[in-house]
């Protein structure tokens, strides 16, 4: 069967390679037919590329070619992906892809589109890279009512923040340090902001709850403002700090979703996911947790899940496979701050005496070299809109959520 590819970056060119490397592999999933890639576009020139001769400038060259059945997008970014993959659909061609900008965005008219044309629109690789999700959560967890999905969603920050914690290393040293291996890009406002887990978290949502959640409707906080004193007082705890996504089921009407740092504790299978590994806990009411662990991103692990993805596709050619959600609306999404209760880690100027006159409950956290105006400490469990009213006429330094993960 031949199969395209849209873009020949570090996924695309991992797609071509993992097809010729694994042809026996393939052909065991596919009933013996081999994925022959005929057409690689990308814009670029690639002249000592072994494979020059498949490439093409022309999107038209992989629309109008009626052998083409399967179509691999890595082009990454909203346009044209969209358009093209679009256009693909509607000609009769499945697509897959690792590109979660485009999901979360557009993930709701391209299934209905891949629907109206019996083909299939698939995205493994757009949550964990080579960490199997999307297909687990539709299919094998699928007696399940899903309470809640938490996950260490970003490979750079869980990086930089691992780095904070074993070596006490400040946050700008542990970024730089991140760039220069090649885990966090020139320009890591994606990351390290947390929009790169919200488009994750989006993906995740609509797929567990059956509704499109779109980025603007899931609140935001990436890990810029994390410094080595929070983690000192976290560790006092035996706790550490994650960049999680968190989505939590209140009623098939509302869910609750946002993305921000935590306080893990050991022994929270989160808490020891280190280094640009990912990690996934789903909580389903009949199964209970279950965590999904892997190489979140990197060229061969994230090609492998679009491969296994294209392999899917081409054994549904006849028929379609039953996948996707419906619309949302502007309330299913709530406001976490006056729904979900957690306890908080605080850090702030203030005497021991007034933070236990304000909370029923305060466990309190030591650091070395602490200053004597100074207090951290772990609440009891409320709203964050109830604790930053607890809080009012008190200088704030730090507030993180505590995660039940």
């Amino acid at each position: 069967m031949k199969v395209a590819v849209m873009g020949y970056g570090t996924v695309g060119s991992g797609v071509v390679e993992v097809i010729e490397a694994h042809k026996k592999s393939i052909t065991k999933h596919t009933d013996g037919e081999m994925l022959e890639v005929s057409h690689i576009l990308d814009l670029r020139d690639f002249e000592n590329d072994p494979h020059k001769d498949l490439f093409t400038k022309d999107f038209n060259d992989i629309l109008n070619d009626g052998e083409v059945k399967v179509v691999a997008e890595a082009m990454g970014g909203v346009n044209p992906a969209y358009d093209f993959t679009m256009k693909l659909l509607k000609a009769g061609k499945s697509v897959v892809t690792s590109n979660k900008e485009l999901v979360a965005q557009k993930g709701l008219e391209l299934l209905n589109t891949a629907k109206e044309n019996g083909v299939n629109y698939l995205f493994e690789a757009s949550v964990g890279g080579g960490i199997p999700i999307i297909r687990p959560m539709d299919q094998c967890l699928a007696a399940n009512n899903i309470l809640g999905i938490a996950g260490i969603l970003n490979g750079t920050t869980n990086f930089i923040l691992t780095k904070m914690i074993e070596e006490d290393t400040a946050f700008d040293e542990a970024l730089k340090i991140a760039q220069d291996k090649g885990y966090a890009e020139k320009d890591p406002t994606a990351d390290i902001e947390g929009f790169d887990a919200c488009r994750k978290v989006c993906i995740l949502a609509s797929l567990a709850f059956g509704k499109h959640v779109y980025p603007n409707q899931v609140e935001t906080e990436g890990i810029t403002k994390i410094t080595l004193e929070d983690v000192s007082y976290i560790a006092s705890a035996g706790g550490v700090i994650k960049l999680l996504g968190q989505i939590k089921y209140i009623s098939d009407d509302e869910i609750a979703a946002f993305v921000g740092p935590a306080v893990v504790f050991h022994p929270s299978q989160l808490a020891s996911v280190n280094g640009v590994f990912n990690a996934i806990l789903v909580r389903g009411d009949a199964v209970g947790d279950v965590c999904f662990y892997g190489q979140g991103a990197g060229k061969s692990a994230t090609a492998s899940a679009v491969v296994a993805d294209m392999v899917d596709a081409a054994k549904h050619t006849e028929r379609r496979k039953i996948f996707g959600w419906e619309d949302g609306n502007e309330n299913y999404v709530v406001d976490y701050k006056d729904t979900i209760k957690m306890p908080f880690y605080v850090r702030a100027k203030c005497t021991e005496s007034k933070a236990k006159a304000l909370f029923d409950e305060v466990k309190f956290l030591t650091r070395k070299g602490q200053p004597s105006d100074e207090i951290a400490f772990i609440t009891d469990v409320m709203t964050e809109n109830e604790l930053m009213k607890k809080l009012e006429g008190i200088e704030l330094i730090a507030k993180i959520k505590v995660t039940d993960y």
